[in-house]
């Protein structure tokens, strides 16, 4: 992405907004009871694509009425939200999820009710946009909280500030929200690494890791959030760069990789711009445990963790997958887990001089 496309992609977001608006205003004109338009986001709309390996929503289709005393409230707070948006593209400002909520609430004239009551009814209008326009929330200009870290040898430009990943000290880049408008300025790797945890992309970046491997190093706090789903689609699909997920043995790790991989049910409506389907699984894995020495680390399942499992095993992208299917059944076999963390105990540097450079050289990981 350069200026010229971020500039018609502002173009074009706004236009959909303005479309939206005209809609309503035709609707209006005509005498008809003005209605939005907007996919089903229940499960009964909610597919898993075979061919495209993603999750997706299905073709069904709602309407939501003004002059309907059950969706009335709804289709003033999605407007209210479309007009907040409209502004914020207009002129080239973020705002982030709470603000928003301040931004909408207020009194409806004549009347003691308020557009919105609690940030949860912004949020959902908020969703409710994005299903109508197919623009994200990001693409909105409504961004969520910063929850993640990056290094490597790449230089990006982010809203006229030239950023060298590698330059970072211990902390490493705080990847924003919103990671639409980045500019790769320069991207020396061969791959990217995302870790579930922070405490290992920490020790991770203190080895240089992304140096000596030469690749992108990458983490979040437990599930990937959208702007590091994002960052790691862009650096795979604009960059070239594969991209391997490192994250503990356990249902919850494998959660992490999936929703990275095959998208979520929650964000179905925008798993083609978060979704990765080429992302390998490199551990940690049953066989791992055997091989390095992890069995006396090994922490005995919850009765949340086994449930957590069952569930994981039957998602429609995983129980037709012979290899996963046989991954699985040994950690239900095993009735434990072990994490990342485990592997400090053979050396603080084991992980990154030893077990990652040889899962990718012998290409052992799971997808």
């Amino acid at each position: 992405m350069d200026t010229n496309e971020i500039e018609k992609s502002k173009k074009n977001r706004l236009k959909v907004l303005e479309d939206m608006g005209k809609s309503i205003y035709s609707q209006i004109e005509k005498g008809e009871n003005p209605y939005l338009t907007l996919p089903v986001r229940g499960l009964s709309n909610v597919k898993y694509n075979e061919e495209s390996r993603m999750i997706t929503l299905g073709s069904g289709l709602s309407r939501r009425y003004f002059l309907n005393v059950g969706h009335v409230r709804k289709f003033i707070q999605t407007t209210a939200m479309a007009a907040v948006s409209r502004e914020l593209i207009k002129s080239d400002k973020h705002t982030s999820l709470r603000s928003a909520f301040y931004q909408v609430r207020r009194t409806i004239p004549g009347t003691k009710i308020d557009v919105v009551d609690d940030q949860t009814e912004t949020n959902k209008a908020i969703e409710d946009l994005e299903l109508i326009t197919d623009l994200t929330r990001e693409q909105l200009n409504i961004n969520a909280n910063k929850n993640g870290s990056v290094a490597g040898e790449v230089v990006i430009e982010d809203r006229g500030d030239v950023i060298d990943w590698s330059k970072l000290g211990s902390g490493g880049w705080a990847i924003p929200s919103n990671v639409e408008e980045i500019i790769f300025r320069k991207v020396d790797a061969k791959f990217v690494l995302y870790f579930e945890k922070s405490t290992m992309f920490e020790r991770a970046n203190e080895d240089k890791a992304w140096k000596k491997l030469h690749c992108v190093i990458m983490s979040s706090q437990g599930q990937a959030t959208r702007g590091i789903r994002r960052l790691l689609q862009r650096l795979h699909e604009e960059q070239g760069l594969p991209v391997y997920i490192l994250v503990d043995f356990d249902p919850w790790g494998v959660y992490i990789y999936s929703a990275i991989k095959f998208g979520s049910i929650a964000l179905a409506h925008a798993s083609d711009r978060l979704a990765l389907p080429d992302a390998k699984f490199l551990g940690l894995m049953e066989k791992d445990i055997e091989r390095y020495g992890l069995k006396r680390h090994l922490i005995k399942f919850k009765d949340v963790d086994t449930s957590r499992l069952k569930q994981i095993k039957n998602y429609d992208w995983f129980k037709n997958n012979k290899a996963w299917q046989e991954e699985l059944s040994k950690m239900e076999k095993l009735q434990a887990k072990v994490e990342l963390d485990a592997f400090t105990a053979k050396g603080l540097s084991f992980m990154t001089e030893e077990y990652i450079p040889n899962k990718i050289k012998e290409k052992d990981f799971l997808d």
